[in-house]
């Protein structure tokens, strides 16, 4: 049912929005992190050679077996840099929210259950397949996230993403280290190791299935603060609304600083978690530890430690940041990260320093990803929290690859990938300078004068 008295705070609800980062990690932690990456690359090694050529693309170069999987990963995050916002603007101007949410959850779902049936020579299948997977992803994780501003006011946000991302590790954690597991005793069940990685990749898929569509029964459906104006369509206000919000953004410098803050320190954080295993593996190991597997047994254990230990950091950031303010809790964060830095660059040298490390990392994760859901909550025009959403999703997103291509060019030029780490500072640095002169108060009260000013407030 559709009702736009629906209060806000209610706890029933809030928990069953907080299941949905429990329900989607598991894609996250099992599949993209872990297997899906080495199973591809495994397949189309297999297929075409260690480093065969898959596809030319004339001035663009070539795909090769080693490209296939990073290439597909870029494919999908390409798409969602057009669809992500233009689905927000659909989803902020319909009673679809909801629909919408269990549509991609759905799908999502379907896609991944469905790599249980790559093998062989299908690993272009399995391509296309996670491709699919990945943006649905992105897609409920907008309109998911779009729901925090309906079920919880300003007071409860912080707390409400805060046990998201904290059951989200859980969550992911508890899978990932079941499908390990399986994989580590395939031979001793009657399975092939690549049984067990598809039985895992499938497993995913219904984690991912079952505890989203159990987490949509407890959201409510309220009707949009605005409707579609005679004449307009799905796709035409898409594309309209987002370019409404970017002209909003010119009203709301204080939100358009918050975004670009954002967008730099977590492509530094993003950046140090998607290749802390190269670089430890590099600089920890010898070439026969790693010939041994040292290096990936190690690694394994250090995931599912962060996995656990990142709920702590979620949660216990909360009420810091009650004490302080969520910006401030935020910068602590940072704070905490260049020290990370510092230390990796200068001081990391066994492999006991690295759990220690990881255990930090794991506790600034949490705190400094779900705050920033929520303070970016409180800077969003009523109404519009899924196309505004969107773009957050784009500044997450869409420059990834600034960091892994300053590390991939320090580390190119000096060999050195102490050195590599370190340069990441300089997105850690900016981040923290640009969110200082960030004012909240005077970003809040923009976007109260804008709601007022449209008559939405």
């Amino acid at each position: 049912m559709i009702s736009p008295n629906y209060p806000a705070d209610d706890r029933r609800e809030i928990f069953g929005w907080t299941l949905y980062d429990w329900a989607n990690s598991g894609f996250v932690t099992t599949v993209s992190t872990v297997l899906i990456g080495p199973y591809l690359t495994a397949l189309a090694q297999s297929a075409v050679g260690e480093n065969g050529v898959i596809a030319s693309l004339g001035l663009f170069g070539t795909i090769t077996a080693k490209s296939f999987f990073p290439q597909c990963v870029s494919i999908s995050v390409f798409l969602q840099l057009f669809f992500l916002p233009v689905l927000g603007g659909i989803a902020d101007n319909t009673n679809l929210k909801r629909r919408l949410l269990g549509v991609f959850c759905g799908f999502g779902s379907i896609a991944t259950v469905s790599l249980y049936f790559v093998e062989g020579e299908r690993f272009l299948i399995g391509g296309l397949v996670y491709i699919i997977a990945n943006i649905c992803l992105g897609a409920s994780v907008v309109l998911y996230n779009a729901f925090l501003n309906e079920i919880a006011s300003p007071a409860r946000r912080d707390a409400a993403s805060s046990k998201g991302y904290a059951l989200g590790y859980v969550g992911g954690g508890i899978l990932l280290a079941t499908n390990l597991a399986l994989i580590s005793f395939a031979g001793s069940i009657g399975l092939s190791k690549g049984e067990a990685v598809r039985l895992s990749l499938m497993s995913a898929g219904l984690w991912w299935g079952g505890w989203g569509l159990f987490s949509l029964s407890f959201l409510r459906v309220r009707p949009p603060s605005r409707v579609l104006a005679p004449g307009s369509n799905w796709i035409s206000i898409g594309f309209s609304e987002i370019a409404f919000a970017v002209t909003q953004l010119r009203r709301l410098p204080h939100t358009a600083r918050y975004l670009l803050a954002y967008t730099l320190y977590n492509d530094g954080i993003q950046t140090v978690i998607g290749l802390s295993s190269v670089f430890l593996a590099q600089e920890l190991f010898s070439p026969a530890q790693r010939a041994a597997g040292d290096d990936t047994s190690f690694l394994t254990g250090l995931i599912l430690m962060v996995q656990f230990v990142a709920f702590f950091g979620a949660t216990g950031f909360e009420p810091l940041a009650r004490r302080i303010g969520a910006r401030d809790a935020v910068l602590a964060s940072l704070v905490v990260w260049c020290g990370i830095v510092v230390y990796a660059y200068a001081f990391l040298n066994t492999t006991t320093q690295a759990l220690g490390m990881g255990a930090t990392i794991a506790v600034v994760l949490g705190g400094s990803q779900a705050l920033s859901r929520s303070l970016f909550s409180r800077l969003i025009p009523p109404g519009q929290e899924a196309t505004y959403f969107g773009v957050y999703e784009i500044s997450e997103r869409g420059t990834s690859w600034i960091g892994p291509q300053i590390f991939a060019v320090v580390v190119a030029t000096t060999g050195s990938y102490r050195d590599a780490i370190l340069s990441l500072m300089a997105l850690f640095v900016t981040g923290t300078i640009v969110l200082c002169l960030t004012d909240m108060r005077r970003a809040e009260a923009d976007v109260e004068a804008l709601a007022a000013s449209m008559g939405t407030g």
